[in-house]
């Protein structure tokens, strides 16, 4: 099953092909300039993202059959925030705090009840090599009678400013200006294997989800 991700603003984003942001001009994104240049902006800060099939859970009674009317709990993440502080250009560390609102319900509302769920905090580097992961636990309070809960919970990430940061050369093979006529005016940079390469490896995304077994990930794959 190979992952993927829903991306999420950050304060900057990790550089896309210059075709789809064409006409705009935001830091963090690569632009065309008027079709024979690309101007790069390109921060520190990561993407942030959760995977596929890892914002939802479902807990089941007991060890019986995995089918709605042995539900005892669903629960879903959303409201996803982040803040990153890429420590300016002296900064060796950028710190990225990200917060997120579990919503739940239960089927028994008999009874006060306090419900713990794991979830990870990721670092994902270059689409695939995961970094680091920390995993934290948010806490569901239900009270007597009550069906619903919400909690927020709170993860952090520290990504190496200098592996988040694309060399001089790269960047200047990236965003120097072409004129019409030049042997590589119609080159696309982000297309040459080095370049690529390089884009790729400076390239982050801090993920997070339900810390999930596989049962658990089967059944938010196949439901």
């Amino acid at each position: 099953m190979s992952p993927r991700f829903r991306l999420l603003p950050a304060a900057t984003i990790a550089i896309v092909g210059a075709v789809a942001l064409a006409g705009c001009k935001t830091k963090g994104e690569l632009v065309v300039d008027e079709s024979v240049g690309v101007t790069a902006v390109r921060g520190a800060c990561p993407a942030i993202g959760i995977p596929d099939y890892t914002g939802d859970i479902t807990l089941f009674r007991g060890t019986g059959e995995k089918t709605a009317a042995n539900i005892d709990l669903v629960a879903t993440m959303t409201n996803v925030k982040s803040q990153c502080n890429d420590g300016g250009e002296g900064g060796a560390k950028v710190f990225v705090s990200s917060s997120f609102d579990v919503l739940a319900r239960r089927t028994d509302t008999a009874g006060a009840r306090q419900v713990q769920i794991p979830y990870f905090v990721s670092v994902l580097r270059g689409g695939s090599a995961v970094v680091s992961k920390r995993v934290g636990t948010v806490t569901l309070t239900f009270a007597d009678g009550q069906e619903r809960a919400q909690a927020t919970a709170q993860g952090t990430a520290y990504i190496d400013r200098a592996e988040a940061t694309l060399s001089p050369e790269i960047r200047e093979r990236i965003t120097r200006k072409r004129k019409a006529g030049e042997a590589d005016a119609a080159v696309d940079p982000l297309t040459e294997p080095d370049v690529k390469a390089a884009v790729q490896r400076a390239s982050f995304e801090v993920l997070l989800g339900f810390q999930l077994d596989q049962a658990q990930l089967a059944y938010n794959a196949t439901r």
